[in-house]
């Protein structure tokens, strides 16, 4: 096999392998999915807040060398103003399609339905620049070494798995079925094979761009995770629900700082 067809192979099952995994859950009963569901967003939060905090931002500062960390934190508070304008446009969006009143205010209860129905789209952005930036590093690793190769794609996938979890109860809560959440999940999984080719062609421009690109993705997490689910979290008050939450976001915390220590 050449080097662009191993990327190709790599890419594309280390994407569809992690989507795959984490669907398991659309085949549990609808009741016990339901009750599920909250507790995996609990999980998606600290999953998120791992992987923007503990993988994507080092990587990002280490990528560009610590002489350009205040450029690393301009292009993250740029991204976070990017998402908040773009959930800022789709709330306007779902806003004049669904007939708010006259002067475009929302209800609270409205307002919490169409965040709830943003949040899908804005994970899905975040997930495709992630995979699109993992298939770039997977081409790095190949066309230094084809064993690097697959231990890196491998690395990933394991990497990914947790995530995509997070991101199926992340579209779930959104009002997606599990049908299109599946769909939508194996399509952002295939931006990796996009990555990947552009890696291989280009890969001294994308290299180049690539701390800043990490910051960018980091950024849409932390902003799924800091504005669109920990405001729902705070709205069950109870002991025990607030105990489950704390648990499973550091939980999810965990989960991803095993895997990355891991990949290394």
């Amino acid at each position: 096999m050449t080097v662009l067809a191993w990327i190709v192979a790599a890419t594309f099952v280390a994407g569809v392998a992690s989507v795959v995994a984490a669907s398991a859950m659309l085949l549990l009963p609808t009741p016990l999915r339901l009750r599920l569901q909250p507790h995996l967003v609990s999980f998606a939060t600290g999953a998120l807040l791992g992987a923007a905090l503990l993988a994507l931002i080092p990587h990002a500062v280490m990528s560009a060398g610590f002489m350009r960390v205040h450029q690393i934190g301009i292009a993250l508070v740029a991204g976070i103003g990017l998402f908040f304008v773009l959930e800022k446009f789709l709330l306007w969006r779902h806003c004049h399609d669904d007939e708010c009143d006259e002067h475009g205010e929302l209800t609270q209860h409205a307002h919490d339905a169409h965040r709830n129905k943003v949040a899908g789209p804005l994970v899905l952005v975040g997930d495709a620049l992630h995979n699109t930036l993992d298939g770039v590093l997977i081409a790095a690793a190949f066309l230094t070494d084809v064993h690097l190769g697959i231990v890196t794609a491998l690395a990933i996938m394991a990497h990914e798995i947790p995530q995509e979890v997070g991101n199926f109860a992340v579209l779930l809560h959104s009002g997606m079925s599990r049908g299109r959440a599946l769909l939508w999940n194996l399509i952002t999984s295939l931006t990796a094979v996009v990555g990947g080719v552009v890696g291989y062609f280009a890969l001294g421009a994308a290299i180049s761009l690539l701390p800043y690109a990490l910051a960018v993705a980091a950024a849409s997490m932390l902003y799924i995770a800091v504005a669109d689910l920990i405001p729902g979290l705070h709205r069950r008050v109870g002991l025990r629900s607030s105990a489950a939450q704390i648990a499973l976001i550091t939980v999810g915390i965990a989960v991803v700082a095993f895997a990355e220590s891991h990949a290394h």
